[in-house]
């Protein structure tokens, strides 16, 4: 039995990438980057596994293949989060904790895996979010001209626990030539996908219908504020916002293939 499981879904069914989990990179599949991340954080901490979630054979003979643990899910599960916890359901035990570790992430660094599992110590839901420089705040801007809903930023109170996420670059800041004059770093706070919960939140979160502005948004983990639960954020370095790069199309994966090989 493991006190904490990182899981890893892993759908092979994209519309706009199919069979992304097996795609190569740097002469490696995605899952296989994704899975080598989370082994390294678990590595370090006691009582810790990785599990892979999919909806397909041929992930769940790739993972064997490279050793790791895979459960197959229903192809019904409409996200990722829904996905994790159907893969929970057909282990004889429960965890304590759960990592949702996106599997399209495969810069993804061990260290915040673990200040994530280290910080449900104390927190019932857990994420990262990282707070941007100027020059940083500047390149999400022009992402945003071509794709809006890229990034997403989140605004915190003095508990650092989160008050609400968005699509939009929020708060709006008044005044900003100023602001930028006095300060290195901007106030904008980016959030970075992934999640720990308690199992028994996760379950709780699972069960919850979607929420109006989670529908109107896309953010899953609006569900949660918009029925009154408290979202810890993570710091996470901002040094190199490139290691949080996901891959959601072919672009993407050759542009995570030219930053490993030290092109970029």
């Amino acid at each position: 039995m493991s006190d904490t499981i990182i899981v890893i879904p892993a759908r092979y069914g994209s519309t706009r990438f199919p069979g992304k989990p097996l795609s190569i990179i740097a002469g490696k599949t995605l899952l296989q980057h994704v899975c080598e991340a989370a082994t390294k954080a678990a590595q370090q901490l006691p009582n810790v596994t990785v599990l892979v979630a999919t909806d397909d054979d041929r992930i769940m003979q790739h993972a064997s293949s490279i050793n790791i643990k895979a459960i197959l899910t229903p192809t019904s599960c409409a996200t990722g989060t829904d996905r994790a916890y159907a893969a929970l359901q057909a282990l004889d035990y429960k965890p304590r904790n759960v990592i949702n570790l996106q599997g399209d992430a495969p810069l993804t660094p061990p260290a915040i895996i673990i200040a994530l599992i280290q910080a449900l110590e104390h927190n019932n839901v857990v994420t990262p979010v990282t707070q941007l420089s100027w020059q940083d705040l500047d390149r999400l801007r022009q992402a945003k001209l071509k794709h809006p809903f890229s990034g997403t930023t989140v605004i915190l109170d003095s508990s650092y626990e989160a008050m609400w996420f968005s699509k939009n670059i929020i708060p709006a800041i008044r005044n900003e030539a100023k602001l930028r004059e006095a300060n290195m770093i901007s106030p904008i706070f980016q959030h970075l996908g992934i999640y720990g919960y308690t199992y028994e939140m996760l379950a709780t979160f699972t069960s919850m219908l979607e929420g109006k502005y989670e529908r109107l948004e896309g953010l899953e983990q609006l569900r949660l504020l918009e029925n009154g639960y408290k979202i810890k954020a993570v710091p996470a370095s901002s040094e190199n916002l490139h290691c949080w790069s996901g891959v959601d199309t072919p672009a993407d994966a050759e542009f995570i293939n030219h930053l490993l090989s030290g092109n970029i």
